[in-house]
Parts: C-alpha cells; structure tokens; sequence
C-alpha cells in the first residue's frame, strides 16, 4: 500500500477552478494506478477520474468530461485532478486513492485512500 494525502480543496464560485493534489508515498508510486473519488451528505461515495500508473491512459465519469482533467508526476510521487467550471453539484468530500498498475472505477478495487479534502461550490 501507498500513503495519500489530499489538499487543495476549498471553497469556490461556480464557474471557478480549483487543483486537487494527492501526494504519495510508501511505496513505489509509478507502479500504482489512481482514482478520484467524491462524496457529496446523503450521497454515496461515486467514481471521478482514473489514470493508470504511466499517466498514459486515462477515464472520466460522464459528469466532470470537458471540466476536470486527472494527472500525474511520478518523478514527485504526486497525482492532480484539475477542476473547471465548477458547479455547486460538484461540492463534496473528494479522495484520492490507488491500486496497481491500472484505474478501476470500482471503489472496492483500491486499497489505498486519502483521507479526503472538501470542496465546496457556492452558486
């Protein structure tokens, strides 16, 4: 397993950005594929964005395609989900989270998380 710690969140405007990070460490971060995840209250925890451990293939839930964008530094053992034009739906507890080699958009196959960073979207 990797450690992860998540920042960046904050509150924003909608309509605004924001960059989540998500720093690695532990093992081998190249090896590892990551996911986003989010939770909104009331809500259950739902598939973001992945990208599998070269950075070279990526995959993005139907709701955030053309508005986040999912990266990734191994050389800093970091991962980055970009977020634009923010909607107050998007306001939720986001996580970051790992598995080897490749993205899955099943929860259950990570075994690695965050603790998660708020994001929170005023309209």
């Amino acid at each position: 397993q990797v450690q992860l710690v998540e920042s960046g969140g904050g509150l924003v405007q909608a309509g605004g950005s924001l960059r989540l990070s998500c720093v690695a460490s532990g093992r081998t971060f190249s090896t590892y594929a990551m996911g986003w995840f989010r939770q909104a209250p009331g809500k259950e925890r739902e598939f973001v964005a992945g990208i599998n451990y070269s950075g070279g293939n990526s995959y993005y839930a139907d709701f955030v395609k053309g508005r986040f964008a999912i990266s990734r530094d191994n050389a800093k053992s970091t991962g980055y989900l970009q977020m634009h034009s923010l909607l107050p739906e998007d306001t939720a507890v986001y996580y970051c989270a790992a598995r080897t080699f490749d993205y899955s958009t099943d929860e259950g196959d990570y075994d690695s998380w965050g603790q998660g960073t708020q994001v929170t979207v005023s309209s």
